[in-house]
């Protein structure tokens, strides 16, 4: 298995057939499985809590580091897989859907080499000529 030969409903499928082996169904409602997402993001970040970007970068070097990283990652992953399952949620489709809309939040032309939030570049309107009543 690689990123590069492996599709989202395969990992899912995966995931699944894992879950029903254990009969963990039961315990695998949204608000339980989004819970355990967070608590995973908060594991993952443990890995870079109090280091700088050059320690980060030191630190990913060491295999061992990186494996554990990277099983952190993974269990993120199982849990937004498993969740989108849970909630029939097509993750492919929706990240197209929301590349679309960032696109128009972001427009490359006004935002390249920028981090600002989306607000930054909307089009403010002319102050009104009106009287403030």
């Amino acid at each position: 298995m690689s990123n590069a030969t492996t599709t989202l409903a395969e990992l899912t499928e995966l995931i699944r057939q894992f879950t029903r082996e254990r009969e963990w169904e039961p315990f695998h409602h949204p608000k339980d499985l989004g819970v355990a997402l967070a608590i995973e993001v908060g594991e993952i970040l443990e890995h870079f809590r109090y280091r700088t970007n050059e320690q980060i970068h030191d630190y990913l070097q060491v295999t061992s580091s990186k494996r554990e990283l990277s099983h952190e990652l993974a269990d993120g992953m199982w849990l937004l897989l498993r969740l989108a399952d849970v909630c029939d949620v097509d993750l492919a489709d929706a990240m197209k859907e929301k590349l679309l809309l960032a696109a128009e939040k972001y427009p490359a032309d006004l935002v390249r080499g920028k981090p600002d939030k989306y607000t930054a570049y909307q089009k403010q309107s002319p102050p009104s000529c009106e009287p403030t009543p």
